[in-house]
Formats: structure tokens, sequence, C-alpha cells
């Protein structure tokens, strides 16, 4: 098995709770070649931790230096295509992590420089990886025509959870220059997205772009994409979201936001002529808390209910799996750059039915 030298750009959360352990224990996949990161304290620290002597602070840099097969894009969303776009002219694979970018055209920037440079590009959707999920979406048409779904996904902050069951060092140490330009950097990403639109729509579209993009990719790749999105509602400044999807014979509810209740509420439920589906996920900052897939099925006078749990291992660990199959054998990856753009789309529509709904 071909082992490929991955330098990991961002330090943070997901990076220290999932990305590099994960990497860790897939040791005949992966070897952590090169880490990059604004924080000084965090590259230092993280570094030692981890045994990796190729430190940086510029991604450039460290792409430039060579000696890498691909690269983990885990840094700010506002800077995902830069990485990405720079990492494949340098003719590095690439597993970036959601949401690929905030506007349309770097969607597009990313597609030409993936085109030109013949590499891979990836989007860490994980849940779509979770064995309950692929069972599903084998399983759909046992439930005869589709009816109904609900999408839900109503959680607790992630840190509730994580400061109980991981040390994650947050430093203190990035330049306020930098922090104020990542900030101005999202305004003008997200105004080029949607054009000028009310600030609490501007913040519901990046919790689309982030929460929501788990939840309607997986939609995506079990139901299809909707034919349009016939109502939206937002309350609490834009943290929570309700949806409605038309389908042409059947309609999705989409239900979104954060509270500080310490539990993972997330689930897809679909609602057949004969059956009911229900694809029920816990939280991926504890790792091997399983997915699940629930079963409602009538045949003739027999009523059967089940529960499936696949497999305990973690949906982030299936993908990093797949992203080492796509880039050692030449094949398409499952989640592509198109694949987002669709995603994005979506985000935007739904953001155009509040703004409409705003302005009656």
């Amino acid at each position: 098995m071909s082992k490929l030298r991955v330098g990991v750009i961002g330090l943070g959360e997901v990076a220290q709770v999932i990305h590099l352990p994960v990497l860790e224990s897939l040791p005949g996949r992966y070897e952590i070649a090169a880490i990059c990161d604004l924080s000084p304290g965090l590259l230092e620290r993280i570094g030692d931790r981890r045994r990796v002597g190729r430190r940086y602070s510029d991604h450039r840099e460290m792409i430039a230096d060579g000696g890498l097969d691909c690269v983990i894009v885990l840094n700010s969303d506002e800077y995902h295509a830069d990485c990405t776009i720079a990492a494949l002219d340098a003719g590095l694979d690439v597993l970036v992590e959601k949401p690929m970018c905030l506007s349309p055209r770097e969607a597009r920037e990313i597609i030409a420089a993936r085109d030109r440079s013949g590499r891979t590009v990836m989007v860490a959707y994980m849940r779509r990886f979770a064995p309950a999920f692929t069972e599903a979406v084998a399983k759909l048409p046992e439930l005869g025509p589709i009816r109904y779904a609900r999408v839900h996904d109503v959680i607790g902050e992630n840190r509730l959870i994580v400061d109980q069951t991981y040390y994650v060092d947050r430093p203190d140490d990035v330049p306020q220059e930098a922090v104020d330009e990542k900030q101005a950097r999202r305004s003008a990403l997200v105004k080029e997205a949607l054009g000028d639109v009310p600030r609490e729509l501007e913040w519901t579209y990046g919790l689309l772009c982030g929460l929501g993009s788990h939840d309607l990719s997986a939609m995506r790749e079990l139901l299809g994409r909707p034919k349009e999105v016939s109502a939206a509602k937002m309350w609490r400044d834009g943290g929570y979201v309700v949806a409605l999807l038309d389908y042409g014979d059947f309609v999705v509810t989409y239900e979104t936001g954060v509270d500080r209740q310490l539990r993972y509420d997330t689930y897809i439920e679909v609602y057949g002529a004969s059956g009911t589906m229900k694809v029920e996920y816990d939280t991926p900052y504890v790792r091997h808390f399983p997915t699940t897939l629930h079963l409602e099925l009538t045949d003739g006078d027999s009523y059967v209910r089940s529960v499936r749990r696949p497999h305990l291992k973690d949906p982030y660990t299936y993908e990093l799996e797949h992203f080492h199959e796509v880039v050692t054998t030449g094949t398409t990856p499952k989640t592509t750059p198109e694949d987002y753009l669709q995603d994005m789309e979506l985000f935007v529509d739904i953001i155009r039915a509040l703004d409409k709904r705003d302005k009656r």
C-alpha cells in the first residue's frame, strides 16, 4: 500500500480532535510530513506532540518546500480556496474540509485549478461515508415511493461536548491583524455570494455553509436535488432555520439550529409508501460513537422494525481511507467540487427564500 506524505493546514479544534489522530491511526496510508498554522505556539506544541519537524506559518512556503503528496485543508473557511488552489498548482492532491469555499467564484476557480493540474480535490463530507448512511442509500427503494422526508440538525455547541472529552489547545498568540483580516475577508466573500442582504442573513449563510452543508449534501445523495425552495423561515437572529424543499412528488422539511444543550440531535428520516427509514448521527467529536440505521417495513400483514449499527469505525476514518484510494488509484472521489457547488446553490436559494419573506 502506498503511503502518502500529507501536509496539514490549520491546527484548530477539528484537526486536534479528529484529523491528526485519524491520520496517525492509518500508518500504512499516511505520514504527517508537515504542519501549518498562524499560531507560533500551536505549531510548536502540536509539532512536538505529534513529532512533526516541518512547521510553517504560511501554507505557500510549506507547499513550495516540496516533499508532500497531498494536503488537508482545515483552516478558516475564508482561506480554503487559496490553500486548495495553491496546492493543486503545485501538483498536490487536496482534501478540503467543508465548506469547500464561501463564494461561487471561488468554487469555479478551484474546479479550474483541478482541471489544469489533473490532481484530485475531495470535499470532507464525513457523514456520507458512515456505513449506516451508505446502507440507507442502498435500501431506499425498499420503502416504496417517497411520501415525505425530514432533515433535522439541532445541536449543542460543539465545544460543550469537546471540552468534556478531549483537550484542545486553543492559542492566544494569533496576531490581531490576522483576525481582523479574516473577518473582513469573510464579509466580502459572503457579500459576493449573496449580494446586499441584511447582516443576519449573512450569518445564516454561514450556518448553512458550515453545519447545513453536512445535512443538505447527505440529503442530495439520498434523495436527489430538490426542484425548488418553496418557503423558509428563520428566527433568533438567523440562528434557527426551517425550509420546505419541493421535490415534486413529495416535500422535505429541513430544520437546523444551535443551542446550549449538551446533546447532538441529528437525523435524516424518509417516509415511503410502505416503509420508513431514519439515519441517526451522534457527535463526530467523540470518535466511534455509532451512526445507526432505523428501518420500519410493511410486507403484507407483517410489520418489521430494526436498528442497524453496521460498524463502530468512525466516518472520518472511512473518509480518509476513501481519499487515499482515489489519490492512489486515480479514481473520482465521491464528494467533488461540483458536488459541493450544488450545495452552495441550495444555500443561496434558501437565503433568497428568507430574504423574499422579509421584504413582504
